[in-house]
């Protein structure tokens, strides 16, 4: 009796998720057949019951597609599993040679790990480290070592005209403020020019200021770098009518770095020579004064919340620093050989059938199926101890990060965790969502030749709000 009691159940329950399948699968039909978005562009789509095992639905989830920022789903997973999360950024300060009567004869040494998130803060207390090590003077240079990383500052695939734009910062092993200047003009006295702060502060760059404070003849207020030369001169010119900001990179990276840690030394009386920077790799023989530590959850969360480029090229970083054969000058090409190992030997999908280009997916090379997206997912969700901090480091609908502003509404508010992406022609969401009947579910859409990403991102969300009321 018990036995047929038990078969009974088991037939009940399979029967009601078959009528879940179905339903699922004609209202997901329904809305694609529908959609005035889909007669003139493409769409991917998968649906994973986690709960069950099952596949829920699919539509074209095998064709390759551009995936945005969901590539940084690939870089966060292969990076938890293979770096581990006790896994810390590092950017070291040391020096060659012996410190003599407060003169170091020598040189004083930042070897750089790719920390994204070193800050102003972060340089200041190097400063610290130097005067508490009584040093005054440096006799030879100041060393940056940037052979963590080959010279190429930007990934294949690229947009050049992205700069001086913030989310494409020039990559470096030694890394300011992202490799970036905030920029805030206030109005002054009418027909003066308006104040300008930018910090941090160096003379790495220089200000010409233009503007015209409460005076509407000058025109709209631009704020803009000589980037086509490779200048670094902040230009500000038009109507200062309130207080704006903007934040622009700068072009080399390393430099900001090393010059405006030198522009810092001397303001604490530090005396070094303005010519003394140099590029190479520290010796063996230097001897440690301090080390900046970060832990990986900190860049994740930045990479996934804020779908921060940055943070996720220095985590493809890491990856190729930990995976590769060598640890010096790691190339792209190492970090997508460690990427394609991953995915073959852990999730045993072929690297071939693929094309990983980057960590943060802003190359128009990368190209990926919805189903291999998916694939890392459900990765993640069968090992608790790395889904707990990458589920931590979604942005959350109608909360947080890049889903703030959608899903506001419904029961999709506050129940889908998942990484956006959007780039020129592509729009895509990845992660999970809970439907009414307690199942958890994994999905994957990558809309492709979208014109505008608002009707992309209104047809995800009917997506999410469907499979949330899923019963």
């Amino acid at each position: 009796m018990k036995q047929i009691n038990g078969l009974l159940f088991l037939l009940i329950f399979w029967t009601g998720v078959l009528q879940a399948q179905n339903t699922c699968r004609e209202e997901l039909d329904r809305l694609i057949s529908s959609d005035p978005l889909l007669k003139i562009s493409e769409v991917g789509i998968v649906v994973h019951d986690l709960t069950t095992g099952k596949e829920l639905y699919s539509y074209q989830a095998d064709k390759l597609y551009r995936p945005a920022s969901i590539e940084k789903v690939v870089t966060a997973v292969t990076a938890l599993k293979l770096l581990g999360e006790d896994y810390q950024f590092q950017t070291r300060l040391s020096y060659e040679g012996v410190i003599e009567k407060g003169v170091l004869q020598g040189n004083l040494c930042v070897t750089g790990g790719f920390d994204p998130e070193f800050m102003e803060l972060d340089m200041d207390f190097l400063v610290r480290a130097v005067k508490n090590a009584g040093i005054e003077t440096v006799s030879g240079q100041l060393v940056g070592d940037v052979t963590l990383m080959d010279y190429l500052y930007w990934g294949a695939g690229w947009s050049w005209d992205d700069t001086p734009e913030s989310f494409q910062p020039y990559l470096s092993p030694l890394m300011l403020n992202r490799g970036c200047v905030d920029i805030k003009v206030t109005p002054a006295t009418k027909g003066q020019a308006g104040n300008v702060k930018i910090t941090p502060e160096s003379d790495y760059y220089q200000v010409d200021n233009r503007s015209v404070s409460l005076h509407p003849d000058a025109g709209r207020l631009k704020i803009t770098r000589d980037w086509l030369t490779n200048g670094n001169t902040i230009k500000i010119s038009g109507c200062v009518s309130s207080a704006r900001g903007r934040t622009l990179n700068l072009y080399d990276s390393k430099r900001f770095f090393m010059e405006t840690f030198r522009y810092k030394l001397e303001k604490e009386g530090i005396s070094v020579a303005k010519d003394s920077i140099s590029f190479r790799g520290v010796t063996a023989q230097a001897h440690a004064l301090y080390s900046c530590r970060r832990p990986l959850d900190i860049v994740m969360k930045r990479a996934l919340k804020e779908s921060d480029n940055l943070s996720a090229e220095a985590l493809f970083r890491q990856l190729g620093r930990a995976g590769g054969k060598d640890t010096l000058h790691v190339s792209f090409e190492t970090c997508q050989k460690v990427v394609g190992d991953f995915m073959q030997h852990s999730l045993g999908y072929d690297p071939k059938n693929y094309q990983i280009v980057d960590g943060s997916g802003v190359s128009l090379y990368n190209y990926v199926s919805p189903r291999l997206i998916l694939a890392y997912l459900n990765y993640a969700y069968r090992h608790p101890a790395l889904f707990r901090i990458f589920y931590d480091c979604l942005p959350v609908a109608g909360v947080d990060g890049t889903l703030r502003g959608r899903m506001r509404k419904g029961k999709a508010f506050r129940n889908v965790r998942a990484k956006t992406g959007t780039v020129t022609g592509i729009c895509s969401l990845a992660g999970y969502l809970t439907s009414v009947n307690g199942h958890k579910i994994s999905f994957v859409i990558i809309n492709q030749n979208v014109l505008k990403a608002r009707p992309a991102r209104m047809f995800q969300d009917k997506v999410c709000e469907l499979l949330v009321n899923m019963n």
